[in-house]
């Protein structure tokens, strides 16, 4: 039996993180601690927490930083075998969602497992799809041998719904001090390039999806172009980004036309043509001025 630790980086949390906590607590899996980092929320989300009885760590908002915060939680619980990570925004499906990952550590080689995603009722077409695209009904173990076959995806995983080998993170050094995103990403490929595998369990259902507008997909691709700028080994490793890009844009132009969705079509172009600029933008961050970057970021804060 392992040791399981929940951390959960908390801002402002609202309505969605009080449902995600009462999905917690219907696990028939009870991690041994449960913890939230919150960075000085507003709302009620502190009052919320301790309600549900997690640990409550307090930051102020300029101190997080997606690496760094959940690397400040992996090393509150050295006595924890696997490190489990949610995001605010996402509900756990039903009580065995937490069990069904943490059996993915049976395999001595996994380094760390996520779950599936599924849209919420209320997504638009383009993010029911997206969820689909990235999480399929297969689940299936990852290794670096895979990379010539399906690239950078060998090192996609997802903060929403994961969970790390504690000995396997601290092994690679830990979640990155300073990224923009891309945490899980950068800890993924470590540990792939270290000898462990990457586990999908696509049993481990999690409700998770957002409805971004243009904007926020401009912003959005930007931070991950200036993540991939900045960890350009993973690309160098992996393979880029782009092929697999365009494998996606075909795949949501198929499925809104045989899900009835053709009006959908013309927006799908031009939300492509926004990730498309703001990502290839990021890829030339370092020429740009700090105040622009502030403006074009979804993470501003991260600029200082």
């Amino acid at each position: 039996m392992f040791t399981v630790a929940l951390i959960i980086p908390t801002l402002n949390g609202g309505q969605r993180f009080e449902q995600l906590l009462a999905s917690i607590s219907s696990q028939l899996y009870k991690p041994y601690r449960k913890i939230v980092i919150d960075s000085a929320s507003r709302d009620q989300t502190v009052k919320v927490a301790k309600g549900f009885e997690f640990e409550v760590v307090s930051i102020s908002r300029d101190a997080f930083n997606h690496g760094r915060t959940r690397q400040q939680g992996a090393e509150m619980v050295e006595d924890a075998d696997i490190i489990m990570f949610l995001t605010q925004d996402a509900v756990l499906a039903d009580s065995e969602a937490l069990s069904k990952l943490v059996s993915c550590f049976s395999n001595s080689d996994v380094g760390a497992a996520y779950g599936r995603q599924l849209p919420y009722v209320d997504s638009t077409p383009l993010e029911a799809h997206a969820r689909l695209f990235n999480y399929t009904a297969d689940s299936r173990v990852k290794s670096l041998q895979d990379a010539p076959k399906i690239g950078i995806k060998t090192a996609f995983i997802s903060n929403s719904f994961a969970a790390y080998r504690r000995s396997a993170l601290m092994s690679i050094g830990g979640f990155p001090s300073d990224t923009i995103l891309g945490e899980d990403t950068y800890v993924a490929a470590k540990m792939l390039l270290n000898g462990w595998k990457i586990a999908y369990c696509a049993e481990a259902e999690v409700y998770h999806s957002h409805n971004y507008s243009f904007i926020q997909e401009f912003k959005r691709y930007f931070d991950i172009g200036v993540f991939q700028s900045r960890e350009s080994w993973i690309r160098e490793k992996f393979g880029k980004a782009e092929g697999e890009g365009f494998r996606y844009v075909i795949s949501e132009w198929k499925y809104l036309w045989s899900h009835h969705h053709k009006s959908s079509i013309p927006a799908a172009f031009l939300r492509t043509v926004a990730k498309y600029f703001g990502y290839k933008l990021g890829l030339i961050e370092d020429i740009l001025p700090i105040s622009l970057k502030r403006m074009i970021s979804m993470h501003h804060r991260y600029w200082k």
